[in-house]
């Protein structure tokens, strides 16, 4: 099969990130699903059903944004339309990870939100990470529950069901997702040890201040009010 080096630098790429995630325990060899828009109207997404540790560019995917397979021989990922709500929503992202991080799970499980004022660099990057409401995997109640959230936020818990997060590269995405865990798995051991305390207004107002001066353009749940949890702040 022949691709332009777009293409197959991107194949490659999705390929290396699900070894990654595979690799780091945010999924089991069959779960989750990792894609990356392609041309102006194209998605190359992870196949249904393979092994994200052992994945080939041959095995990727080319699906239009309605979900249609336009080329390859696998069938595309059974939550596809995650994938294609979340690009309809924001056309400016360029690729999406959808991982089960294991601390980040479980605190949905517990019915606990990560949607808090804790750790100063998330509160700066993308502020905070908000829960869907719970959805039936392989129905239209998965896309619908985080549409207007990834409006406002690059990053989501689904309840019971993982994680999503929306990157300009499929690096960013994955970097995000590593960002949900590792806040999950602090805010886990900061609750074995007592209380958790959230960053108070003003400090917080003091760090997103510092997002202009260091060249921070995400978007950011606490001034978009992404979720309505926090006030809104100017940034």
């Amino acid at each position: 099969m022949i691709w332009c080096d777009e293409e197959a630098a991107l194949r490659g790429a999705i390929c290396q990130v699900a070894r990654m995630a595979y690799d780091k325990g945010f999924i089991t060899n069959v779960d989750g699903n990792f894609s990356v828009r392609f041309g102006n109207d194209g998605i190359l997404i992870t196949p249904a059903g393979l092994p994200k540790a052992f994945l080939t560019p041959d095995q990727i995917t080319h699906i239009d944004l309605e979900g249609n397979v336009v080329a390859g021989s696998t069938r595309p990922s059974s939550e596809v339309t995650m994938h294609v709500v979340a690009y309809k929503e924001r056309p400016e992202m360029r690729a999406i990870c959808h991982a089960h991080p294991k601390h980040a799970v479980a605190f949905t499980l517990a019915g606990l939100s990560l949607d808090v004022t804790v750790i100063p660099e998330v509160v700066v990057t993308i502020g905070t990470i908000p829960t869907a409401p719970y959805g039936t995997p392989g129905t239209t109640e998965l896309p619908e529950s985080l549409r207007s959230i990834v409006r406002c936020s690059d990053v989501v818990m689904l309840d019971r069901h993982g994680a999503l997060t929306l990157g300009t590269s499929i690096i960013d995405a994955f970097r995000k997702l590593e960002v949900i865990e590792h806040t999950a798995e602090i805010l886990y051991y900061a609750r074995t040890l007592g209380a958790v305390k959230e960053l108070s207004p003003e400090e917080v107002r003091k760090l997103l201040s510092t997002r202009s001066p260091l060249g921070v353009t995400t978007k950011n749940t606490l001034c978009s009010r992404c979720g309505g949890s926090h006030e809104g702040y100017q940034c």
